[in-house]
């Protein structure tokens, strides 16, 4: 088995430095979109606007971007509650996903759901789970669903660092293997979980991606900050996941990746210095690391890329006085969508 598991790993290991892909201002355009939407969710919960739990996905843009990248129309998605980046990558309309942050009854979830409880049918993104590591289970048996409709999908399940110590998550792989359900395990390791570093919670914790081998789940690691490297992996990856003729079954992806602000707002994030976090900015950033590469292959000029800055900068306006127009819930939606 670990012979076998070696040889899938260096199959999916991406060369440096990776090919830039024909939608890669694309790829550029959404983390941005991310980046300018998390700062905006940050400046209005410091104002009062967002009330509840908000986890901002600063810094981890290129994951969910890189992922969705690779994402076909049946596919489905379902994520924790670092979860707007993954709403907005996979196509949810920003005004929507800032009404529901600010409880306005145009919000996904009427204004009900707040940061961590939001989902779109029509985008077959399935939440948004506030419980660390619930949405794995789910996720899995999502993939039985892909499998018993034999509609080709394949689930995409994300969970952070801290989530994969979590005991429904191992039951979960058991059975994805078992039944060798399409399903990609994808660990966003932004290294210190709610506030402790993955080496004081993690056995092995440089090695998440090899906690499936004892059920078989083959796994690789990637460098979450670099969108070209997930867009390739993930490319790897689907083509072996959707080969239902072979019955490949589940895979998993360690994405290492890096959270600029603090695990929650209420997090003040005194568990690693400011030199860290800057060096990862000044060094490691993704939206900087894929306008450079966009720059020095002449796929965009500074211009093109600042006139892309310009637009999403009035999108944000847009998104914000929406959010702030929107009336609240009629408190006649405290008795809709509930089970009686």
């Amino acid at each position: 088995m670990a012979q076998n598991m070696t040889h899938l790993e260096k199959k999916f290991t991406v060369s440096s430095p990776q090919p830039v892909p024909q939608n890669a201002i694309k790829l550029y355009r959404d983390m941005l979109l991310i980046r300018r939407f998390e700062e905006r969710a940050g400046q209005l919960y410091g104002m009062g606007e967002i009330s509840g739990f908000c986890h901002l996905y600063i810094g981890q843009e290129a994951v969910a971007v890189g992922v969705q990248s690779m994402v076909a129309p049946q596919d489905t998605l379902i994520t924790a509650y670092r979860d707007h980046g993954h709403m907005l990558a996979c196509g949810m309309d920003p005004k929507g996903v800032m009404a529901e942050l600010t409880g306005r009854s145009s919000g996904y979830s009427k204004g009900k759901g707040g940061s961590m409880h939001m989902f779109s049918r029509r985008k077959n993104f399935f939440g948004g789970h506030g419980i660390v590591g619930a949405q794995i289970p789910i996720g899995t048996g999502m993939a039985f669903a892909h499998t018993y409709n034999q509609d080709d999908g394949i689930c995409f399940a994300f969970m952070g660092d801290g989530a994969i110590n979590q005991g429904q998550v191992y039951e979960s792989f058991n059975m994805a293997a078992l039944w060798k359900l399409p399903i990609v395990y994808i660990v966003e390791n932004n290294g210190y979980a709610m506030g402790t570093a993955a080496n004081k919670g993690c056995a092995r914790s440089q090695e998440l991606h090899r906690r499936g081998e004892g059920f078989g789940i083959p796994g690789i690691k990637v460098d979450g900050m670099d969108v070209f490297q997930v867009h390739e992996a993930i490319k790897g990856v689907v083509e072996w996941v959707r080969s239902s003729q072979k019955n490949q079954g589940p895979f998993m992806v360690e994405m290492e990746t890096y959270r600029y602000r603090g695990h929650s707002m209420s997090d003040p994030g005194q568990y690693r210095t400011k030199d860290e976090v800057a060096h990862m900015k000044e060094n490691n950033d993704p939206l900087l690391r894929c306008k450079d590469r966009l720059l020095k292959n002449n796929l965009a000029t500074e211009k093109e890329l600042k006139d892309i800055d310009q637009e999403i900068k009035k999108i944000m306006m847009d998104v914000v006085a929406f959010s702030q127009k929107s009336p609240e819930p009629s408190p006649e939606e405290l008795y809709t969508d509930i089970y009686l």
